[in-house]
């Protein structure tokens, strides 16, 4: 199997797991001290899109993560909330000068999604 195909599967797995638990558990998870455990709770957080007046702030909050992967979906989620993550446009317009290449793409596309003329105003392209 494909790394891509697996860290899918993995992620639909992970996120089918974490429909059981309370969003309150999930938004904690954000702060914990292992990463993996940040990068699932994040994961999970981005299927809640009928919550997000309390998941998008915890998502932006989770763009200042030390690991890349956890900013990089934290920036990838944050799209899939569109409008409703209004309040991320200027954390993204941060990240666009990220250090790593996969967190501003993701950044960039998620303003995009969220607001087409900040992104362009940022240089989005």
């Amino acid at each position: 199997m494909r790394c891509g195909a697996y860290c899918s599967c993995c992620c639909l797995l992970l996120t089918s797991i974490g429909c059981a638990q309370p969003t309150s558990q999930w938004l904690e998870q954000t702060k914990a001290d292992d990463p993996a455990k940040r990068l699932q709770a994040v994961h999970v957080l981005q299927e809640k899109r009928s919550e997000a007046a309390t998941v998008v702030p915890a998502l932006i909050e989770s763009l200042k993560d030390t690991n890349t992967y956890v900013r990089r979906d934290a920036a990838r989620a944050l799209g899939l909330f569109g409008p409703d993550a209004h309040g991320a446009i200027t954390p993204l317009i941060e990240r666009l000068r990220d250090q790593e290449p996969s967190v501003r793409k993701a950044a960039g596309q998620s303003l995009r999604q969220i607001d087409p003329s900040a992104a362009a105003k940022a240089g989005v392209r």
